[in-house]
């Protein structure tokens, strides 16, 4: 049997004092955010967040208040304060319809909190009937790791954090973009490019390594040889408006230098629609000159001129999964952690054709 990793264990490790372990993980305050990050990492690392009844808990489940006969208990859903992240969005909003449809076949609520700061998310979870937490989109570290360590259950969507143990729901993000690739591959494109910031989400970087993948396995071809020098541009922004400009000026240094790619595989649908719109300004067609793909499959795609080639996203599928898996969860507070992983279907549209130069 393994020895139980300690609060002494982890101090030593980073070379500070018991007190200050405590204080870190205590999430009481009296250490600096960094010293906080540092001990949570180091108490990742050494298997301390994994063990049972590792540390004092600030409360207990069974102290929250008894519901009353009757009263309909609630699921939180965390929605974190991005202007972009919110129930409107047409990426995100559709999983929170998924989540809301399927707390309501089973008769329970929702209460829908967009606050990031510890200190006043602490005030959310100790209401009447709180039976978990739904994380949707980023979330910070301090703060699951103060709905851990009470112990409430809860299930993330489209986020994890290797440092705090819980269930996630994601779309198959790596299997889409490799087979999305590899399409593209077979159709004549040797110079592809992928847009997106991999530091973005888990599963911005899940969809550069299945681009990647598939590209690695061209080696000793033209198109492996310049995988290094042409495999992604990093373009921030939450609009399609964003990333227009970026990726115009990108493209204008590439045609100078006559080395623009003959595809642009983008992270999501909006970089995408912004890359559409950047290379049309420059005169360049699509597809005509460059294909270019998105991800997500959000209504834009569809109407834009020419219409998107994507991954549909379920994206309804994905919160009603949270809900199923978060009602496992809470059936089975003792088994396994689970990652699900839900198929996504290719669309080809009109934004993506054969490569000039393909020739059967």
């Amino acid at each position: 049997m393994s020895k139980k990793v300690t609060m002494q264990q982890i101090a030593d490790y980073l070379g500070v004092s018991k007190f200050v372990v405590s204080k870190a993980l205590s999430g009481k305050g009296g250490v600096s955010e960094a010293t906080q990050e540092r001990v949570i990492q180091a108490a990742s690392q050494l298997g301390y967040f994994s063990q049972k009844n590792a540390y004092v808990k600030t409360m207990k489940l069974e102290q929250l208040p008894k519901v009353p006969a009757g009263n309909k208990q609630s699921v939180l859903v965390l929605m974190p304060n991005i202007r972009f992240q919110t129930k409107e969005s047409l990426y995100w909003g559709r999983i929170l319809d998924g989540i809301a449809a399927r707390l309501e076949e089973d008769g329970y609520g929702m209460v829908i909190v967009s606050e990031q700061s510890v200190d006043h998310f602490m005030h959310f979870l100790n209401p009447n009937g709180i039976l978990g937490l739904i994380g949707v989109g980023e979330i910070s570290t301090p703060l699951l790791l103060e709905v851990h360590r009470i112990g409430l259950p809860m299930v993330l969507v489209d986020h994890e954090d290797m440092l705090i143990p819980s269930d996630t729901v994601f779309t198959n993000n790596y299997e889409c973009m490799y087979r999305l690739t590899k399409h593209l591959i077979g159709i004549g494109h040797t110079q592809l490019c992928f847009v997106g910031d991999t530091a973005y989400s888990r599963s911005f970087k899940d969809r550069f390594l299945g681009f990647r993948s598939a590209l690695e396995e061209q080696e000793g071809t033209e198109l492996g040889s310049g995988i290094k020098e042409n495999g992604m541009l990093a373009v921030e922004g939450f609009e399609h408006e964003q990333f227009k400009e970026p990726i115009k000026q990108w493209a204008i240094k590439r045609m100078k230098a006559k080395a623009l790619p003959t595809a642009l595989l983008c992270a999501n649908d909006m970089i995408a629609i912004g890359a559409v719109h950047a290379l049309q300004e420059l005169g360049v067609a699509v597809p005509g000159d460059v294909s270019v793909t998105g991800f997500d499959n959000i209504e834009d795609s569809y109407r834009m001129s020419p219409a998107l080639t994507t991954v549909h996203v379920p994206k309804e599928a994905l919160g009603k999964r949270a809900v199923e898996r978060l009602l496992s969860r809470i059936a089975g507070k003792q088994e396994p952690m689970e990652k699900l992983l839900l198929a996504g279907e290719l669309l080809y549209r009109e934004s993506t054709a054969q490569a000039k130069s393909f020739t059967k």
